[in-house]
């Protein structure tokens, strides 16, 4: 009796926890420019895709600016012409449940993501 109770409890637990992940998706956000630099050419592409397209944003250095992006997936890859620095790509971006996505670029550190 025990056994079978824990057997639909895991049950249970399992599938909310597969409802949750099905219900994330890309949803609007801001992106933010926090490389020091200016942005142009911003695209967008699904990770581990080849298919780049214009996102249409980019903000100035320090400034944000909103992307209207909707996409059932999470995992993206961000593209920018940086001034001074040439193409840079932001690898898995995870776009789902997130207000703004920070691009950051370092030429030591590389280039990286912060969340909001």
């Amino acid at each position: 009796m025990v056994a079978l109770m824990l057997k639909k409890f895991a049950l249970l637990l399992a599938l909310s926890a597969s409802a949750s992940v099905a219900d994330a998706q890309a949803a609007p956000f801001t992106l933010v420019n926090q490389t020091g630099a200016a942005l142009s050419g911003v695209s967008i592409r699904r990770a581990g895709t080849e298919d780049w397209k214009p996102l249409g944003a980019a903000p100035a250095p320090g400034a944000g600016a909103q992307v209207n992006f909707t996409n059932p997936d999470c995992a993206f890859d961000i593209r920018a012409n940086v001034a001074g620095a040439g193409a840079v790509t932001w690898a898995g971006v995870n776009l789902c449940d997130v207000k703004s996505v920070i691009l950051n670029r370092d030429a030591s550190a590389g280039a990286w993501v912060d969340y909001r």
